[in-house]
């Protein structure tokens, strides 16, 4: 083994042994490494390296999201965090990676994915973002509370209009119409998602479209009495954050209330690997970029942080995900199997360590709300 090869053993192990993992350890979270060049691979190419590593086998690890939690509650990105994920998180304050003309890149890699995938680990809902724990006892009662927490965070009333920016399958506007006789409509830059929200609306006369969040023809649906956008802000991107609230602005009715759910992070940063394979163009906001862009259109009436919800959510997902790999055996690639479940797992593991990612929901009104916000939890 070379002189670079042992430096980089060296340099993972100490960073598993903060954590309280080892490498070929009994413990779920310990990793075992079938290929000796993951040390080499991992030096010169980071957290990008170490995931695209797992997805060709080299190591495995019980635990995915357990070893993930630990590498960064103990050791932050240090351990791994290289010069793209850097360059990424650079780039993406000083160029717009997220123009109209870049926004469906998203969906082609991501949201556009076979239906059957999504339908199998999300269930009949088909909520795509942090679902509601406090009283749910399984992962569809979660995104129902969810849903029903979003509407009563926006005083939603019947026959008022509701517009949900990246609405995805559209669970949360057929749920505002049929819990508060709600006129719904919902946006995405997802066609598919489009076709299948509006061929599963059983009746509940939401209205579905494919279109970004900056596309004129939207001023023409408005204005709405409240907005909401869960799980969505994650793809606007720096540059854009004061133009979605400018749009939010001009959508909204000056009396009304807008609801925005995110995960956010104090570093604004999101991972090279991610970015690679299944969020292109992605780009968390810090609360700092929330404030900055928000200043001088809305007041911020209510900041709700629920992230120990989205391990909780994600490790379900996971373990429909698994289910419905089995079930189709070979029939689904080795290597879209462990990437779907490398992405799962530390995506559970990075809200699970506290220090990292975050899930806000976020209040907003244009003026104020007349004696003051009721907090909801």
């Amino acid at each position: 083994m070379g002189g670079l090869d042992s430096a980089a053993r060296r340099a993972v192990e100490r960073a598993l042994e903060r954590a309280g993992a080892r490498v070929g350890g009994p413990d779920p979270w310990d990793i075992h490494v079938h290929d000796p060049r993951l040390w080499r691979r991992v030096a010169l190419g980071g957290s990008l390296a170490l995931g695209d590593s797992y997805m060709d086998g080299w190591w495995d690890c019980a635990a995915i999201d357990e070893l993930t939690a630990r590498v960064l509650a103990t050791s932050g990105d240090e351990a791994v965090l290289d010069w793209r994920t850097a360059a990424l998180a650079t780039a993406s304050r000083l160029v717009n990676l997220q123009t109209t003309g870049r926004s469906g890149q998203v969906a082609e890699v991501h949201y556009d994915l076979d239906t059957e995938l999504f339908a199998a680990m999300l269930g009949p809902t088909m909520a795509y973002s942090c679902g509601y724990w406090r009283a749910a006892a399984d992962l569809d009662a979660a995104q129902r509370a969810k849903f029903e927490l979003v509407c009563s965070k926006l005083y939603l009333g019947t026959g008022e209009s509701l517009l949900d920016i990246g609405c995805g399958w559209g669970g949360l506007v057929r749920h505002a119409i049929a819990s508060r006789g709600a006129r719904a409509t919902g946006i995405t830059v997802s066609a598919p998602q489009r076709d299948w929200a509006a061929a599963h609306d059983e009746g509940h006369g939401g209205s579905y479209h494919a279109l970004d969040w900056r596309d004129p023809a939207l001023l023409g649906m408005g204005p709405f009495d409240k907005l909401a956008s869960v799980g969505m802000f994650e793809h606007v991107g720096h540059r854009n954050y004061r133009a979605f609230f400018e749009s939010a602005h001009r959508l909204l009715r000056d009396d009304g209330l807008f609801l925005l759910h995110t995960i956010g992070n104090e570093h604004g940063r999101t991972d090279a690997w991610l970015n690679r394979h299944i969020f292109p163009n992605g780009a968390l906001p810090a609360t700092a970029d929330i404030s900055r862009a928000a200043h001088g259109l809305f007041v911020i009436e209510d900041w709700h942080n629920f992230r120990a919800d989205y391990d909780r959510t994600v490790m379900a997902w996971h373990a429909n995900f698994v289910a419905h790999a089995e079930a189709r055996g070979a029939a689904m690639p080795a290597r879209f199997r462990r990437m779907w479940s490398y992405y799962l797992q530390t995506m559970a593991g990075s809200f699970r360590a506290g220090c990292r990612n975050q899930l806000w929901q976020i209040v907003l009104s244009k003026r104020g709300v007349a004696g003051g916000y009721r907090s909801l939890r």
